[in-house]
Formats: C-alpha cells, sequence, structure tokens
C-alpha cells in the first residue's frame, strides 16, 4: 500500500537557495516544490535560481522556478490569509527579493 506522501522532489543548488531565501521572508510559512519540467526556460537571460509569481490559490501564491535542468512549480503557503493587506505584504517583499525584469 502507498504511504500516501507523494513523489519525490528536489532541486538543485541555486533552486535550493531561492527556496530557503523564499522561506525567510516573513509572512511565509512553507514552500513547496511541486512538477518539475526538464529542458524549459523562462526565456532569455534567466538564470538558474530565477523565480516568477504566477498567481494566488486558496493558501498563498504559485510561481515557477528556473533551475539548471529545466523548470519548476512552486507553491508558497502564507502563515495568515485572513486580510488582503497581508497577502499585498507578502507579494510585495517576493517581488522586491525577485523584480520582474524584462529583456
Amino acid at each position: 500500500m502507498a504511504s500516501g506522501r507523494g513523489k519525490h522532489r528536489s532541486s538543485d543548488k541555486d533552486g535550493r537557495r531561492t527556496i530557503a531565501l523564499l522561506e525567510s521572508l516573513p509572512g511565509i510559512k512553507a514552500v513547496i516544490i511541486g512538477e518539475s519540467k526538464g529542458g524549459k526556460n523562462l526565456g532569455r537571460n534567466r538564470s538558474a535560481g530565477f523565480f516568477k509569481l504566477q498567481g494566488e490559490t486558496s493558501a498563498g501564491f504559485k510561481g515557477i522556478l528556473q533551475t539548471s535542468r529545466g523548470v519548476q512549480q512552486i507553491a508558497i503557503i502564507l502563515d495568515s490569509t485572513r486580510s488582503r493587506a497581508c497577502w499585498e505584504a507578502v507579494r510585495g517583499r517576493i517581488e522586491e527579493v525577485f523584480p520582474h525584469q524584462f529583456g
């Protein structure tokens, strides 16, 4: 019988560094690694460790992480989802640490 824990998920060195940085931000309870897609990228001039927010979920945010092997889906779980101000504060911190760079 299966243990129910799901598939093993891991990341490369730059990905683990980005995940640790996200987990250290105030207001973030956990960062969960999702599906990996090898051979994909987030665009030109995006190095391993680059993170991009994609949207909101009922528990926090979802995003995508560039690794040396491709991209990984990331779920960010917030400490508190009760107030919109909390959501915006965490979003602001993430966008401050990982600004969108176009080009």
